[in-house]
């Protein structure tokens, strides 16, 4: 079984920081595919340890990542 989730994915110092808000699972790495593949993994292996309770504790069903306009100076 697959399931979608999102990536955020942003450049922090030298590296990416890629975070799933759905899960609250955040990972790193020195490119774009890296720091992907490695949040990748951490999802993967916090779903096959987390207890059932915890996994629905912290799962956001709904999740909109969206640009909004504002006013600078």
């Amino acid at each position: 079984m697959t399931r979608q989730l999102t990536a955020i994915i942003e450049r922090e110092d030298d590296g990416y920081v890629a975070l799933c808000p759905e899960l609250d699972v955040a990972s790193q790495g020195t490119t774009v595919s890296e720091a992907r593949e490695n949040l990748k993994e951490a999802l993967e292996l916090f779903l096959e340890t987390a207890s059932d309770s915890e996994i629905k504790e912290r799962l956001h069903e709904e999740v909109y990542v969206t640009q909004v306009e504002v006013a600078v100076g």
